[in-house]
């Protein structure tokens, strides 16, 4: 085989091989390893196929790109741009996406070879083009683009590539494009942020960051939405946070906060900004952002009293995020009947509301429930137990009903909720007390799919690996429970079946 595919190649390599002589190579090539060809394929084939790319005939560029893709994998990406650096230019230039997306994905294994990058660092052409595909119509390859550039620029050869010549003006040429090109290109400069402080230095003196703020605090309501995720990405990182603080942007944001009230419009951005507080609560310090920014808590509160489903619920994401560790779950104690009162709301939304806002009440839940081993004093096992016992008349039968619903995403969501209070002795007496439930944690005849028996193994695991469970709960089901982990998620007993004579 291997040898009907090389004379194919060397037929192709005189540029005038037939569309019949390309699918007959492409159809070759897919039953050969393409590492067996590396031997006989020399730069006049490749060069020759990506001379057939020039025409206008769609099915021809598709073989050629089908065939080009498995032979290129054949090849060390040092190789491809010490020899292929002016096909790989016509590449990005060529009028057929698939051609630039072949392209591209040469590019992605160029920049991840620590040898092979530093070559392209001394191609300004072809960087110059990789920058213009981020204005490409297709998705597709302007995600290569900004991925072959983040990882460019991961080095301070890079960074003076991009930052340091003429590339600046063409990254901002391609922002002009238009305004979805123009978040593309933040969305680079933030991923390049988030790397270092150096690189962030590089980003802030360029300009762009400062521009991205300038467009966050602006007045345009539907711009600000979109600007707070990237800013959000940028708090992620203890340098993107001290850039922040030190520009006066997460003041600014807790003050936009604060005027919302009286902005018809604030609807639009307030769920972004809340969340960006709830994300820099968990990275920083929940109590130390709530004490210094109280407007967010206030504003938590408020969304999640609302009427108002949307603002429902980013204020249940936000207080899942906040009660996911134990700072952020004293601070929220300490709004006591308040927030007793918002966990009986969230208790009757996770039974109520619509499929969607039902299920993040319930991933909600589970954060603020879970304590790990490690962190169960009394006082905390007496606060998660008085939350659980606020979210309902009956906390422990509400869950038991939402997952034995016939709906597979909210049935894993309730198992869930069991599953971050399994380690707590004060729920594991509430389970061996309630009729019939550990019966119903080993009955596998209930788990309909894959995902619910992922969940309920999940919960299995978390009880048997708990250091009351054989105290509370007794060695018959003890012994039960341990033998069902044993067995795994996916355990069927099996059926013995007896023959009958002259059964049909």
């Amino acid at each position: 085989m291997a040898e009907a595919a090389a004379e194919l190649l060397e037929r192709a390599a005189r540029r005038d091989a037939a569309l019949e002589e390309l699918r007959a190579l492409r159809v070759a090539l897919e039953a050969v390893p393409p590492a067996t060809l590396r031997p006989r394929l020399g730069e006049h084939h490749l060069g020759a196929l990506f001379g057939l790319l020039a025409v206008n005939d769609r099915e021809q560029v598709s073989a050629c790109v089908s065939i080009l893709e498995r032979l290129l994998q054949a090849l060390d990406p040092l190789y491809v741009i010490q020899n292929l650096r002016e096909e790989l230019q016509k590449g990005l230039f060529h009028p057929d996406d698939s051609v630039k997306i072949l392209t591209m994905s040469q590019v992605g294994r160029i920049v991840e070879d620590s040898a092979a990058v530093t070559e392209i660092l001394h191609s300004p052409e072809l960087l110059r083009q990789i920058i213009n595909c981020i204005g490409g119509e297709k998705i597709a390859v302007a995600k290569e683009a900004i991925k072959s550039l983040s990882r460019i620029a991961q080095s301070k050869e890079g960074l003076e590539a991009l930052f340091g010549s003429s590339l600046l003006s063409d990254l901002r040429n391609v922002m002009a494009t238009s305004d979805v090109v123009r978040y593309r290109v933040y969305e680079l400069i933030v991923e390049i942020s988030s790397v270092s402080a150096e690189s962030l230095n590089y980003c802030a003196n360029s300009g762009l960051i400062p521009e991205l703020i300038g467009e966050l605090t602006g007045e345009d309501v539907l711009v600000r939405a979109t600007c707070i995720e990237m800013v959000t990405s940028l708090a992620h990182t203890p340098h993107g946070r001290q850039y922040l603080a030190q520009q006066g942007v997460i003041d600014k944001i807790s003050n936009i906060i604060l005027g919302a009230e009286s902005d018809p419009f604030s609807s639009f951005y307030l769920p972004g900004f809340v969340k960006f507080f709830g994300n820099l609560a968990v990275v920083d310090s929940p109590q130390q952002t709530c004490e210094r920014y109280p407007v967010f808590m206030e504003k938590v509160f408020e969304m999640a009293e609302s009427q108002d489903p949307t603002m429902i619920g980013v204020a249940v994401d936000t207080l899942g995020i906040l009660g996911s560790n134990v700072e952020g779950k004293q601070v929220l104690q300490k709004s006591r009947s308040r927030f007793q009162n918002l966990l009986s709301k969230i208790g009757h939304q996770a039974k109520n509301a619509p499929t969607e806002l039902r299920l993040r009440c319930l991933d909600a839940i589970s954060s603020l429930l879970y304590l790990p081993p490690d962190q169960q004093t009394e006082d905390l096992l007496r606060m998660t137990e008085s939350w659980f016992t606020s979210l309902s008349s009956q906390p422990l039968e509400l869950f038991r009903s939402i997952s034995t619903q016939p709906f597979p995403d909210l049935h894993c969501g309730a198992l869930r909720v069991f599953t971050a209070i399994a380690n707590q002795p004060w729920a594991q007496k509430l389970m061996v007390n309630s009729p019939g439930f550990v019966e119903y944690v080993v009955d596998r005849s209930v788990e309909p799919d894959k995902a619910s028996k992922d969940a309920k193994y999940e919960l299995v695991k978390a009880l048997v690996n708990s250091k009351t469970i054989a105290e509370i709960f007794g060695n018959q089901y003890y012994l039960r429970l341990r033998a069902y982990l044993h067995e795994g998620p996916y355990y069927v007993k099996a059926v013995s079946t007896t023959a009958v004579e002259g059964a049909e």
